[in-house]
């Protein structure tokens, strides 16, 4: 049976995907920080549990012996000023992981990146799966700078490099899905006046994806992860809320939302709280985003479940 380690394996993410393998055949090493998964998680015989920090290397060795396969997930998000600590938790991170995994001989390393690593794209012009990009947030900056070290060592070291560019995910237990829910639920929901365009998969179909990813044979390369819709960030958010009976988001001005940011952020800093909002979120999420789906239709996921989020919503 392969053997397939989920850095995150406690977060929203890595926690779906965990459990969505649980069952597959495989052995599953779930490597955690702080936050623990699942008790069901921990209970069955498939399932190891590794408390690791990827700010030193030698904690992860013994998490990665016999890994056929690493899904990268495992980030700092929510925290006040990232474009201070981005750097250091994403890049250098993901180099000790890297460095663990040619000790470890790991045959595949898949990292779960988006598709804003290439800069603005459109649903007439997707983003192709190309390592030129030149992303303004931080988040992007440092996301492909991790799939630069990746392809390197990849190149380098003889395993099997894959990039899983992310649409939005939507679902009921998404985190950021979810915040939204809150806040429409109390008037408190807005977003800027200027159309974005966004590209979305459902939960169940980006499990499928990233299970593929991981069992199906001669897999490299970056693929796009999203569904067949076409549709702005504004209006997903109407939809959504009002689907639950909620308000549908203010259409407010950047500079308002910008404001709230910077206070979330000061508020963090002060008090060493999650900042649900940061300038950078900003900044990434003005960023229309679409990704060419080509290659995950071919090779992982011919048929998606849901092939807009309006057949999905069911799952909110």
């Amino acid at each position: 049976m392969k053997k397939i380690a989920i850095t995150g394996a406690a977060g929203n993410l890595g926690g779906l995907l965990a459990n969505g393998l649980k069952d597959r055949g495989v052995f599953l090493n779930l490597l955690i920080h702080n936050k623990d998964v699942d008790e069901e998680l921990k209970k069955r015989d498939n399932v190891s549990v590794y408390k690791i920090d990827l700010a030193e290397e030698d904690t992860l060795d013994e998490s990665l012996q016999g890994v056929d396969t690493i899904v990268h997930f495992a980030g700092v998000l929510f925290k006040a000023n990232p474009e201070k600590f981005l750097p250091t938790t994403n890049t250098r991170y993901f180099k000790n992981l890297l460095n663990a995994a040619i000790r470890q001989n790991v045959k595949r390393v898949i990292l779960i990146s988006f598709p804003h690593v290439e800069g603005e794209s459109f649903p007439e012009r997707p983003a192709k799966g190309v390592l030129s990009g030149n992303p303004e947030s931080m988040h992007a900056k440092t996301r492909l700078e991790e799939e630069k070290l990746l392809f390197h060592y990849g190149d380098k070291y003889q395993f099997e490099a894959v990039s899983l560019r992310v649409g939005m995910v939507y679902g009921k237990g998404i985190l950021m899905i979810d915040a939204a829910q809150w806040f429409a639920k109390y008037w408190l929901l807005g977003v800027w006046r200027e159309f974005t365009y966004i590209h979305l998969i459902s939960k169940d179909d980006f499990v499928e994806a990233t299970i593929a990813a991981c069992l199906k044979p001669d897999i490299r390369g970056i693929y796009h992860i999203g569904d067949d819709g076409m549709q702005t960030l504004q209006e997903f958010l109407d939809d959504i809320t009002r689907y639950k009976g909620h308000r549908k988001p203010w259409r407010m001005p950047v500079w308002m939302i910008m404001t709230a940011a910077r206070c979330f952020e000061f508020f963090s800093k002060v008090f060493n709280t999650r900042s649900p909002l940061t300038v950078d979120f900003i900044k990434i999420g003005m960023v229309s985003y679409y990704g060419d789906t080509s290659r995950m239709r071919e090779e992982l996921l011919p048929t998606l479940k849901y092939q807009t989020y309006r057949k999905g919503m069911e799952l909110f």
